[in-house]
């Protein structure tokens, strides 16, 4: 049985996630998280909270073509995404009664970029972007971190935006009032350590252990869930970058 516990930080709550009994496993994610913040601070390149979240990483290269968009297949895809190259922005949306990406999948819809060419298998790796939802889209997964096709588990981590808060999949709020605005998203996973620390802002919200699993790779966009989904979901992402920190 799952327990949680929070932290106070500003007016909202850091949540970790952890077994019933597994307290030092639980404390010692939340010190990482802490203690990553602390020894990276550089105020000349701060987040929100005075901490640079990339300081140690290294920027993998990202080109256009390494951003696959996978979206309904009986439609073209100019009609549920765009990329405003003067601006950066990536644009996508889905209606509930859309078909899957492709003809044998069951999946729910979706419009999503894959990451592909940078899957990984360890180390730390980190998702930076910076993403807007409209108000009105609910029941969508926003940014996931997938992994590898056929694995035991189909994810290490969602978060899902419900009705205007940005949750852990459908538990946890990450974020309250997540609409209509451009918001930080910085989502770093251990994979030794199998966690993942979410900041938004640049403020931690939420530290998880994960299930272990073969390999990993992050996608954003919107993809359909399984309750309060509006009739279109959208979401807005620009300057999605991603690092890594090697052992």
């Amino acid at each position: 049985m799952a327990s949680s516990s929070s932290l106070r930080s500003g007016s909202r709550h850091l949540r970790t996630l952890g077994d019933d009994g597994d307290v030092v496993r639980t404390a010692a994610l939340l010190l990482g998280l802490i203690v990553l913040c602390v020894a990276v601070h550089a105020p000349a390149v701060a987040t929100a909270d005075g901490c640079n979240l990339t300081a140690g990483f290294v920027q993998v290269d990202l080109p256009e073509g390494n951003f696959l968009v996978q979206s309904p297949y009986d439609v073209a895809e100019d009609q549920r995404y765009s990329y405003d190259v003067a601006t950066g922005v990536r644009t996508f949306r889905v209606y509930a009664e859309d078909k899957p990406f492709n003809t044998v999948t069951p999946t729910n819809p979706r419009t999503e970029v894959r990451l592909s060419g940078h899957d990984y298998s360890s180390g730390v790796w980190q998702f930076q972007g910076y993403g807007y939802v409209p108000s009105g889209t609910s029941g969508a997964s926003v940014m996931q971190i997938h992994n590898e096709d056929a694995g035991a588990h189909a994810t290490t981590m969602m978060l899902h935006v419900y009705n205007g808060t940005l949750r852990y999949y459908s538990g946890d709020a990450v974020e309250d009032d997540i609409y209509d605005r451009w918001f930080q998203l910085n989502v770093v996973h251990d994979v030794g350590a199998s966690t993942v620390a979410v900041y938004v802002d640049g403020a931690p919200r939420l530290a998880v252990n994960v299930t272990p699993s073969v390999s990993h790779y992050f996608k954003f966009g919107v993809y359909m869930q399984h309750h309060d989904v509006s009739a279109l979901m959208e979401s807005s992402w620009r300057n999605v970058t991603v690092y890594t920190k090697p052992y």
